[in-house]
């Protein structure tokens, strides 16, 4: 590809994508590069197309090998992607249209729609075309179905740390509810925000001298959030949200398929390391402290009760024989 592709498109991967999945990747149009990136110790698909790179984490775990693929995306707009989700084969069309009218924004919010893995009819379904987006009214607010651009505010960081975090898991967030955003994955955002703040998260996890914190999980919803805080302006409108039809489609996984013990804890906590002026972020840490505290319980208790049954207790002794018995 020469050049600069107007989009990136990055996915961290182990390899086992299906082949469906990869035909709808290859499907999308115009002017896009497509980022794979690999765990340690995996090999790489051999792809017979220049839009691809694929590249081989130095660490394993979606932090790392997410963060190394936007750092080396080279679109002027990026969009991560996991490997069972599918984009609107027209997003690149869309990237453009919309950032022509307005260049001012950060990121695009893409319609999303879950469809559970076993429903194949609707993942495999043909896409609707995309609403024409320079002919739609942009409002603060959207009534269901109604095909208008919605404005997406920057998150409400300078709230408040609820001191009722500290007394236990009984008190729930509500400051993440709203039209703006948490996550940066399914969205469209501009480079030029994204890799700086990868480059701050980089340092971020520097503890003390050569200590470093890696987390294996949630650079979604830390680098997010870092972006806003590192460029935070009050009150700005930082993008627009899609109406429908989806221009994502989420695959909504069975939990008892996935295997992996995951804390969001640890990528949440390095927020509040850079950021401590901001009561949203200590709101968000304290939720997933106690989050932590009833997974890791939930896994003790688990552990025991399995180990319990593999190794039932022995049975009593047999009674001592009297003198002369037989054995």
């Amino acid at each position: 590809m020469h050049g600069t592709p107007l989009l990136s498109i990055v996915t961290p991967t182990r390899g086992s994508f299906s082949e469906y999945w990869f035909d709808q990747l290859c499907a999308v149009a115009g002017d896009v590069e497509f980022i794979l990136v690999y765990p340690p110790a995996t090999r790489a698909k051999p792809i017979n197309d220049p839009r691809f790179k694929s590249i081989t984490s130095p660490f394993k775990g979606e932090v790392f090998q997410r963060l190394i693929g936007l750092l080396n995306a080279s679109g002027t707009y990026v969009l991560a992607l996991d490997d069972d989700d599918y984009i609107h084969p027209q997003v690149s069309q869309l990237v453009h249209t919309y950032f022509s009218r307005f260049p001012e924004s950060w990121c695009l919010r893409l319609h999303m729609r879950k469809i559970d893995f076993r429903a194949t009819k609707d993942i495999q379904k043909e896409w609707d075309a995309i609403p024409d987006i320079e002919q739609m009214q942009v409002a603060a607010r959207r009534k269901s179905n109604e095909a208008i651009l919605q404005q997406v505010p920057i998150a409400p960081l300078g709230n408040r740390f609820d001191l009722r975090f500290l007394l236990g898991p009984y008190v729930k967030r509500k400051d993440m509810h709203g039209a703006h955003i948490e996550n940066f994955n399914n969205k469209v955002w501009k480079t030029e925000l994204v890799q700086p703040a990868l480059a701050d998260i980089t340092s971020t996890m520097k503890l003390v001298h050569s200590l470093t914190w890696i987390p294996l999980w949630n650079l979604d919803r830390m680098l997010g959030l870092f972006i806003q805080a590192k460029f935070f302006e009050r009150e700005r409108i930082v993008g627009h949200w899609m109406p429908a039809p989806e221009q994502i489609r989420y695959i909504s996984m069975d939990q008892s398929n996935k295997n992996e013990f995951r804390l969001m804890l640890p990528a949440d906590a390095l927020l509040a390391k850079k950021f401590p002026q901001y009561g949203y972020f200590w709101n968000l840490c304290f939720e997933q402290f106690w989050v932590a505290v009833k997974k890791l319980l939930k896994k003790i208790v688990t552990e025991s009760m399995s180990l319990l049954q593999i190794c039932p207790h022995p049975p009593p002794p047999s009674p001592n024989l009297g003198e002369g018995e037989l054995d």
